[in-house]
């Protein structure tokens, strides 16, 4: 029960978030015009500021977060040349294929991560978790971009690819906190606490914002998709990651920080990005919510079989 309380716990927010969004719609408040210019502004303003201060405050290293960020990211690499080859032979649309490989990668390990495994395993865990969300975030972020703009459409120029990569404003905050953590820049506390609060807000205004662009109308017709996707991202894939943790001989700790990377939901930062650079928005955001949803259970039922296993 106690583990179920803390799967509840950290998803039952991100539903709140939307939900509320989905409210103000409806109510007529905000319409979806508004709602996408206000997602604009969230991806080129907020989620910047998020993907700085992720890495600007992280502390020392912990000596397991090497094996992890190896096995972590490796993991994510296949698992992506895997989606590259498979996607697009199943899927025709362009715009639905690079939301789906990021759908099915990329996971809220931002907000999830931390909460879950400070809850399980104490201060160590927290520190251990802290840590790879400043690897794992950028990666994601770099990834992202670069698929979502390959199925854009055009002529594919390394240089072209690059200079938008790097201009994309996840990646800008990204570098920009990268430097400040390297060169060990600390902001004034003035400065700092206001750049830590508008990080905070972003993911909430990003599914509140996805809540007043949902139009459930699609959500029959995407089922076909977004049903395999769910599974593969909740189910099929964290089983072969635990496998992997296993046959390397991962700790319990590290086994369940690579849990999270992988059996978390789709990430909320998928629809703003989606949205803004040519993919199907519509999709992206029931991905998001679908998944979130799903995940109350399957993180609980993770959680209290590798408990039950002796795994974690």
């Amino acid at each position: 029960m106690e583990h179920f309380l803390t799967a509840v716990n950290a998803v039952i927010p991100f539903l709140i978030y939307i939900t509320f969004g989905y409210g103000v719609k409806v109510s007529g408040l905000m319409d979806e015009a508004f709602a996408r210019r206000l997602n604009k502004l969230i991806f080129q303003a907020f989620f910047p500021v998020m993907m700085f201060y992720n890495l600007y405050q992280t502390g020392e290293t912990p000596a397991q977060t090497g094996r992890l960020a190896v096995v972590g990211i490796a993991g994510e690499v296949v698992l992506i040349a895997l989606l590259l080859a498979i996607v697009p032979r199943l899927v025709k649309e362009n715009s639905r294929r690079g939301v789906l490989i990021q759908a099915i990668y990329r996971s809220n390990f931002v907000l999830f991560a931390v909460p879950l495994t400070e809850s399980i395993f104490g201060p160590s865990g927290l520190t251990v978790a802290s840590m790879m969300v400043a690897i794992v975030v950028p990666f994601y972020g770099a990834t992202a971009v670069i698929i979502l703009e390959h199925f854009r459409g055009g002529s594919f120029q390394l240089g072209k690819l690059m200079i938008k990569v790097l201009t994309n404003p996840m990646i800008v905050g990204a570098i920009a906190g990268g430097c400040f953590l390297l060169l060990g820049i600390r902001l004034p506390a003035c400065v700092e606490k206001p750049v830590s609060q508008f990080s905070a807000a972003t993911t909430p205004l990003a599914l509140f914002v996805l809540g007043g662009t949902l139009q459930f109308s699609s959500l029959k017709s995407n089922l076909r998709v977004i049903i395999p996707a769910v599974f593969m991202k909740l189910v099929l894939i964290p089983t072969v990651m635990i496998a992997v943790s296993i046959a390397v001989g991962m700790e319990p700790l590290e086994r369940f920080v690579l849990l999270t990377m992988f059996a978390t939901p789709t990430a909320a930062a998928s629809f703003p990005m989606a949205q803004n650079m040519g993919g199907d928005g519509k999709l992206a955001g029931e991905l998001v919510v679908c998944s979130t949803l799903v995940s109350v259970v399957t993180i609980f039922l993770w959680v209290f079989g590798l408990k039950s296993a002796g795994l974690i």
